[in-house]
């Protein structure tokens, strides 16, 4: 069984009822289990800054599934809960992405992992380092702790806000909420 680690942010709807149908998700793919879930971060927006904060957070999965088959089951997820691609790094219901995937090293189109800006995230780093400070980043030659320390002042601002976010085990019938009820 492999281990991948996946970040999980949102900024748009009911943030953290996402982040609950996303593990539940996660959980119903066929020979993947949730391991660890790190507490929640709100952090600012990368990349394009003018929108709301984030929350974010990191997930340890178990799987047997293969690199490009778990992204495909993170696109169909992201897709249940309302995620329209219209603007790079824009406003977002959810985002799924593999930051990790054991220690392989995958640069195609489609799929880069170790995630090729993984490095650049406070917002990725900080919740992985909480999880597993001491994991190496293949291809980096680093450990998630000390690429969070090279990142200095920025790690500042990425404020814990809560525990884990808990589900019940069981996908919502109607997918993730788009709007905070």
């Amino acid at each position: 069984m492999a281990t991948a680690w996946i970040g999980m942010g949102a900024n748009v709807g009911d943030r953290l009822g996402n982040f609950r149908t996303a593990l539940a998700e996660l959980e119903s793919l066929d020979a993947t289990r949730v391991a660890r879930v790190s507490s929640v971060y709100d952090t600012a927006p990368w990349g394009v800054t003018e929108q709301e904060r984030f929350l974010n957070a990191v997930i340890e999965l178990e799987t047997e599934m293969a690199p490009r088959d778990l992204l495909a089951a993170l696109l169909r997820i992201e897709e249940r809960c309302g995620r329209v691609r219209y603007e790079r790094w824009g406003p977002r219901t959810l985002d799924l992405d593999i930051l990790l995937y054991d220690d392989v090293v995958i640069d195609e189109e489609e799929l880069i992992v170790p995630h090729p800006r993984l490095a650049q995230r406070a917002f990725a780093l900080v919740p992985l380092a909480e999880l597993e400070p001491t994991l190496g980043v293949p291809g980096l030659g680093a450990t998630v702790a000390a690429l969070l320390e090279q990142l200095g002042d920025e790690a500042l601002d990425v404020k814990r806000v809560g525990p884990p976010p808990e589900h019940d085990g069981e996908p919502r019938e109607d997918g993730c909420r788009r709007r905070t009820t």
